[in-house]
């Protein structure tokens, strides 16, 4: 079969690498793609916005499987443009995507629905948040309601931080209209974890647990990114943990969308922190996490393409979902300047030493492929998987991996999955 992923980061090489482990694959595409997804698949100039150059390309193709790896064209209403063309998509339509399109559409969600969170109010205007914020315990969270690139949350720790804040969000519009409406909620204390879920519209299966690095900057300072690295899985997440997240938050969620008229079909991220009250919704996405993806998917045993045709068929409770009995860690490589101001265009070596070694993995995210060769053409721009016997050894395997590779510029996290010592 012939499978169209759209997209052009992390996630989508992650994605491309599960669906080319797949003998029911024998061709796959990638729009836009990048340096590392063209060595795998056949990269086609479209953006991940131009849904009818997209649902035209898969027609003209045949495509029989597209694969939605971004959320903006997700939340866009790409899915809904396949469907209405009778391809076969995964991902959920617009009307689900708004779990993740909106902040204050997944908070109100979880209020009516009881799903555990924090508390939380929800303001239109400045005016009505400055006047809320003279009220609060510090810390606090912002978020802008809308898609910010993963950016749009800040952690405000006195008022004035947090009148900032909302100067940021709200006057100067720093991540455009997503900071329209601005939640501001309660700041929870724990342990985080992410769980990415494969979804029918009905049923909902957990996979492996992982747990992200936003900071850009050694000991969590610095500004939040997309994600510096991540480990898999989290030995936080306890079975009993859970036990709770399958009973009151995965299985209850799925049933609140499909209440409200909003079958989810696609991949749910839930991020969690493990307070001392249990566990609670940090938020949710429409798709698979990046750079989550990059260490969940290389311990699946299953072939991807039966789950997500489970997924779209209804029939994801006919799937044993299993993971290998071992542990992944994933240190992204990011130009110097990342997330604020960082050069592009810098030659990438060292890629082929990951050629024929088992449990290392090389994803590419900003990358481009050139005359010279691959060249750097993005803040985040690989990241590097390594899988271990145990966390530990995953750890070790990966940061030793860091080293094949060179750029001008490169910069990374020393201190991934620095929670594994304090498991023990």
């Amino acid at each position: 079969m012939k499978v169209l992923i759209v997209g052009s980061g992390g996630r989508e090489h992650a994605i491309a690498w599960s669906v080319s482990q797949s003998k029911r694959v024998d061709k796959i595409y990638s729009a836009p793609g990048n340096g590392g997804i063209a060595q795998i698949a056949e990269c086609v100039d479209i953006t991940a916005m131009e849904f009818d150059k997209l649902a035209d390309f898969a027609q003209e193709n045949e495509i029989d499987l597209t694969i939605i790896g971004m959320d903006d064209p997700l939340v866009g209403g790409i899915v809904d443009v396949f469907e209405e063309r009778g391809l076969r998509v995964f991902g959920p339509r617009k009307n689900a995507a708004i779990i993740e399109g909106s902040k204050s559409f997944s908070k109100d969600l979880m209020k009516k629905y009881d799903i555990p969170t924090c508390h939380y109010e929800t303001f239109h205007s400045p005016e009505e948040a400055l006047l809320y914020l003279g009220g609060c315990n510090f810390p606090i969270v912002l978020k802008a309601d809308g898609l910010a690139l993963g950016k749009g949350v800040l952690i405000c720790q006195n008022l004035e931080e947090a009148e900032a804040g909302i100067a940021t969000l709200m006057l100067d519009k720093q991540f455009g209209d997503a900071g329209d409406t601005v939640v501001i909620e309660d700041f929870m204390v724990g342990r985080e974890a992410s769980v990415l879920c494969f979804c029918d519209g009905t049923h909902i299966k957990p996979m492996t647990s992982a747990q992200d690095h936003k900071r850009a900057k050694d000991g969590d300072q610095g500004l939040n990114t997309g994600g510096m690295g991540t480990f898999s899985p989290s030995p936080f997440y306890t079975e009993e943990i859970q036990k709770f997240c399958e009973e009151k938050i995965y299985q209850p969620t799925m049933d609140a969308m499909k209440a409200e008229g909003r079958d989810f079909v696609g991949i749910l991220f839930v991020g969690l922190m493990m307070t001392a009250d249990g566990p609670r919704v940090l938020e949710y996405n429409a798709r698979f996490g990046d750079p989550e993806a990059q260490v969940v998917l290389p311990r699946m045993k299953n072939d991807i393409i039966d789950v997500i045709d489970a997924c779209i068929d209804g029939k994801l409770d006919q799937i044993d979902l299993q993971f290998e009995d071992n542990a992944a860690v994933c240190v992204v490589l990011a130009s110097d300047g990342y997330p604020e101001h960082y050069e592009k265009g810098k030659l990438i070596s060292g890629l082929e030493k990951f050629d024929g070694k088992d449990g290392y993995y090389v994803f590419h995210a900003g990358t481009k492929l050139t005359d010279e060769g691959i060249v750097t053409n993005g803040g985040r721009v690989l990241g590097v998987t390594a899988k271990g016997k145990d966390l530990k050894e995953a750890r070790k395997n990966a940061y030793e991996a860091t080293e094949w590779i060179s750029f001008e510029n490169k910069y990374m996290r020393h201190d991934i999955g620095k929670a594994i010592d304090d498991a023990e």
